[in-house]
């Protein structure tokens, strides 16, 4: 239930998006002042996951992506064997993400990690420069985070960080 949970919510929200990205993700700005151990380990394991995803390490990712995951990208919505092949075969081939804004939120054992990149990738053999917005959510599931749902959404403005969510 919470896994559905999350993935409703995550499907919900108006600012998600789609895209991946590069081994060198950078964060240059963190909403939020005050970062917890918790909220550290997530923007750490969501950077790592742009790693892998450019390295096409898809033994890393099988691991971190939960059965029942969805992957949301611009042009259709993916199963994780269908996102796996796709990173295993090239078929985008991520170059480049640098990560300016990160905002993290928990809902119970939920995470929703919001993120503002601009990403780089060679698509159809074509060079493609693009800003997005992505959303993560991950669910712990005993003591491992999995991610359950990943969308990313293209941005035409200035979108807004989210605001701190609530104590």
């Amino acid at each position: 239930m919470k896994f559905a949970y999350a993935v409703l919510l995550m499907t919900a929200l108006p600012t998600l998006a789609l895209a991946q990205t590069m081994p060198a993700a950078q964060t240059t700005s963190v909403a939020g002042a005050n970062l917890s151990a918790q909220d550290k380990e997530l923007i750490s394991l969501s950077q790592q996951k742009w790693r892998w995803m450019a390295e096409k390490n898809v033994a890393a990712l099988d691991k971190l992506f939960d059965e029942k995951s969805i992957f949301v990208h611009m042009s259709r919505t993916m199963t994780k064997p269908q996102e796996l092949e796709v990173i295993r075969t090239g078929n985008i081939e991520y170059r480049k993400a640098d990560v300016s804004d990160v905002s993290v939120r928990f809902i119970n054992d939920t995470a929703i990690v919001w993120s503002r990149i601009e990403l780089q990738a060679i698509v159809g053999g074509n060079v493609a420069n693009n800003p997005f917005t992505v959303t993560e959510t991950f669910v712990k599931v005993g003591d491992q985070w999995k991610l359950g749902a990943l969308v990313f959404s293209a941005f035409r403005g200035p979108p807004a960080v989210p605001a701190a969510a609530p104590k």
